[in-house]
């Protein structure tokens, strides 16, 4: 039982601290707690690392953090001084030990000689892909685990160009990571000893003004919100995390005047005592700021949320009924499509090759809009870091010009200065689109109407099925592996026309019995489309223990895409099941 080897390891190691080992042995007498604990060492993966922040090789600590960022100064340093002198910028967010991971983080590259810039305070993600650009910096480092519950931490890795790191440049950091045997081979400055050397810089407020004017530089109808900012009201919660004053800055500095805070939601708590997930995916994650709404006499015109790391944004509008309802993010991110592309083009301003970018497993309702302006879209595999990587080619070749960017999942991206999902920036956006349409006497939910009745009702949802430790992963695994061996010929009564298996780079066309091949990196994906243009695929989380399963359906009214959801989601569901 090698996890029991590694638990006594542990407990017995000079490097290991007390406060550690009296964790530890709190768990003496669970045998399951221990295997779970130490089973495996917390993988690093092409995102990073993710997990519950506790004692033990399979959890997020001082040690396995220290193990991460000892593989990555060694790296750093085999890229010679140059790298080394122009260091690491690091951010963190509202969890429980962001903040002192953070810091470990800078001494460690300090330790190395590694230079290490970092944030006075707590920052969302896309300020620290814009310190990397800002500040030159060879990488960037920030501790978070996004929308994750609170017992989660994680941390992740960007490069030069502001983006999270590569699959290619991913690996070879995992391969030095891995190389790192032991504890022992952490190096540790003193913060002192490392602000004396000149080796640790603090990010002060430099950096967050010039972020904050370009944000604000984009801006598409500055004229209008100056016009309507008086007129808009807005409620906004940070869930606990760290959008609270950017957004709130942003927002006033454009003209939005008339923006609420939640109270309850407003300071950072690693606990996020208010909501189960701090996940503005979630409609329970808003019940405060409706009832802040329903207070108001009903009269907020958007209700906004960020997740912990801000990088994700959440729309909450009154539908026909005047019901609250939460948009999701495939059609946030088609009416956000829909504005910038409509407003470039009315200002003549829309470039010859200009062009949207979106992941697989995102609505492609969007595509329709985008193609209907002449403006190309680009597919990526799941993961903001696809996109980044896409506007870094575009940057080198001149190829295309890149208009926007989003996922699924809630995160957008306009402007090229920041290289992943952008909370501050979005926000600011959606409110100018919620004053344009207010401007037109319509409502955000009667302008996706309007969307809808042009390019067709589409409707999306996401489920996901659990599962936890060892045995969980193992599952996932079997349910993938036999989907892929024995793929459904048709599901709610309409054909299957196209399997797409991302981790053969294979498209079967059904109908003409075709085979072509995708030219994306390879993901363990596969993705069925319909006859009739609805889609479900399947993946496992890169960073939860669950996979996720995506449903897309077109209809010719709000009933009628819910019937057809409805049907093909059962059929999936007894496929799985059965």
């Amino acid at each position: 039982m090698e996890y029991k080897v590694k638990y006594e390891q542990w407990l017995n190691s000079p490097i290991i601290d007390e406060k550690t080992k009296e964790e530890l042995k709190s768990i003496a007498s669970d045998e399951n707690e221990i295997e779970d604990r130490f089973y495996k060492d917390l993988e690093f993966g092409t995102g990073g690392l993710r997990g519950i922040i506790g004692a033990g090789s399979n959890r997020v600590n001082i040690y396995t953090v220290g193990k991460a960022t000892q593989g990555l100064a060694n790296y750093i340093v085999k890229h010679g001084k140059e790298a080394m002198d122009r260091g690491v910028a690091i951010a963190y967010d509202s969890r429980r030990m962001s903040a002192e991971f953070a810091e470990r983080v800078a001494l460690i590259f300090c330790g190395n000689g590694i230079k290490a810039y970092l944030h006075s305070e707590l920052q969302p993600v896309p300020v620290l892909s814009f310190s990397v650009r800002e500040l030159g910096t060879i990488a960037g480092v920030t501790i978070t685990a996004s929308h994750n519950p609170p017992q989660y931490n994680g941390y992740k890795v960007y490069w030069e160009d502001g983006a999270q790191v590569g699959l290619d440049r991913a690996n070879e950091i995992i391969g030095e990571i891995n190389a790192v045997k032991n504890f022992e081979e952490i190096k540790v400055m003193p913060k002192e000893q490392a602000l004396e050397k000149g080796l640790l810089t603090i990010i002060g407020e430099e950096v967050l003004s010039k972020y904050v004017d370009r944000v604000v530089g984009l801006s598409l109808n500055p004229e209008l919100v100056k016009e309507m900012g008086d007129k808009m009201n807005i409620i906004y919660t940070p869930l606990h995390g760290s959008g609270n004053k950017l957004v709130r800055r942003v927002l006033d500095r454009i003209g939005f005047k008339n923006v609420k805070v939640v109270p309850e939601q407003e300071l950072p708590d690693p606990n996020f005592s208010t909501v189960e997930y701090p996940n503005p995916e979630e409609r329970r994650v808003f019940e405060l700021a409706i009832g802040m709404a329903r207070e108001d006499g009903n009269n907020t015109d958007i209700i906004l949320g960020t997740d912990p790391d801000c990088d994700r944004v959440g729309v909450v509008v009154k539908n026909a009924a005047g019901e609250y309802v939460v948009l999701t993010g495939n059609q946030v991110g088609a009416l956000l499509t829909n504005y910038i592309l409509g407003t470039l083009k009315e200002k003549n301003r829309l470039p010859e090759n200009g062009t949207v970018i979106k992941t697989i497993v995102t609505s492609k309702m969007g595509e329709k809009i985008a193609k209907s302006y002449g403006v190309e879209v680009m597919d990526t595999l799941t993961g903001f870091k696809f996109i980044g990587e896409k506007m870094g080619q575009f940057e080198k070749t001149g190829s295309h010009t890149y208009l926007f960017g989003y996922e699924e999942s809630y995160g957008y991206l306009a402007g090229d200065f920041v290289r992943d999902k952008d909370g501050v920036s979005s926000a600011m956006l959606i409110c100018e689109m919620a004053a344009y349409y207010k401007s037109k006497g319509m409502s955000l939910y009667e302008g996706l109407v309007e969307l809808w009745e042009k390019y067709g009702y589409f409707h999306e949802e996401l489920k996901f099925v659990e599962a936890k430790g060892k045995e969980g992963m193992e599952q996932i695994t079997l349910l993938i592996d036999e989907l892929r061996n024995n793929p459904p010929k048709e599901l709610a009564g309409v054909k299957v026309a196209v399997i797409d298996d991302y981790k053969e780079s294979k498209s079967y066309n059904l109908v003409d019995n075709s085979i072509s091949t995708i030219d994306l990196p390879v993901s363990d994906v596969l993705r069925y489309t319909m006859e009739d243009e609805s889609w479900f695929a399947i993946r496992p989380s890169g960073t939860e223990p669950k996979v996720k399963l995506y449903f897309s359906v077109v209809g010719q009214s709000v009933e009628d895409a819910q019937s057809t959801m409805d049907k093909l989601m059962k059929a999936v569901g007894h496929r799985i099941q059965g």
